[in-house]
């Protein structure tokens, strides 16, 4: 089995650059990092320029023009461009855990996708650790939410960890899943513009295409760096997209990933 880790990210560079560093003390590493950039400024490409030179995998840069908020459609173009069998997607202010991708690929299952989880840092940790570019956080460490997200061990994890027959609760900050399912429902809908629900109605394809959700808990830890959040102005319209996803039971959408595949 091999892995692509994608990285979403746009116009915050100092985040990126911590969560590259992350990647970089990983216990295993993935096959290739694929950055979704969803429009930044050339800063960005800069940074990555710089890491690519060293890098000991392919660290890849795939770019859009920035028109708003489109996650959906800059998750798809990496995607496309990703040649591994099994896909891990974080947000661009996931700094992970160093058996991140390791426990990924040890809970990975046939036609299953796995959601995981994150520990959320309040402000003043994350200012800190985007100062010094360096972390090491554990249940005890002040500034932290979620204590327990932050323990990673395999033997409860595989115990624990279980299937969930809905989309509840999902987030595309901590995902992974088998490319050949996400060719299958043709990826993101493209039509999500604006934060929100793109990545609830993509799980709602996978669930109606017979790929299980499952829960990885005490493993693929997580930190999610402190921002402020999103305005939501674009819910009322991605509802609708998620609602008739969920009516029509919906596997596949119309304008997907394969806008992107050669």
């Amino acid at each position: 089995m091999t892995t692509s880790l994608i990285i979403t990210t746009y116009n915050w560079k100092e985040a990126l650059e911590v969560v590259l560093k992350s990647v970089l003390t990983q216990t295993e590493l993935p096959e290739e990092v694929i950055i979704a950039d969803d429009g930044s400024r050339e800063d960005t490409a800069e940074l990555i320029k710089q890491y690519q030179a060293t890098f000991p995998v392919p660290l890849k840069h795939s770019w859009q023009e920035d028109l708003g908020f489109r996650a959906a459609e800059s998750r798809n173009r990496a995607m496309a461009m990703a040649t591994g069998d099994y896909l891990i997607i974080i947000d661009g202010d996931m700094v992970l855990h160093p058996d991140f991708v390791k426990d990924h690929k040890r809970a990975a299952e046939p036609d299953t996708f796995m959601h995981g989880k994150r520990v959320l840092l309040q402000p003043e940790l994350t200012k800190q650790i985007l100062k010094t570019k360096q972390y090491h956080i554990t249940p005890f460490t002040s500034g932290i939410i979620n204590r327990l997200n932050t323990l990673s061990i395999p033997f409860l994890s595989n115990l624990l960890s279980k299937k969930q027959p809905n989309i509840r609760s999902i987030r595309s900050c901590n995902m992974a899943f088998w490319r050949k399912d996400v060719l299958r429902i043709n990826g993101f809908n493209n039509d999500f513009v604006g934060w929100g629900r793109e990545d609830s109605e993509f799980a709602e394809r996978l669930l109606n295409a017979g790929v299980v959700r499952k829960n990885l808990v005490l493993g693929g830890v997580g930190y999610h760096l402190y921002h402020e959040e999103k305005p939501r102005t674009s819910l009322p319209a991605n509802d609708k997209i998620l609602a008739d996803a969920i009516a029509q039971k919906a596997t596949c959408c119309q304008y997907g990933i394969d806008k992107f595949l050669r």
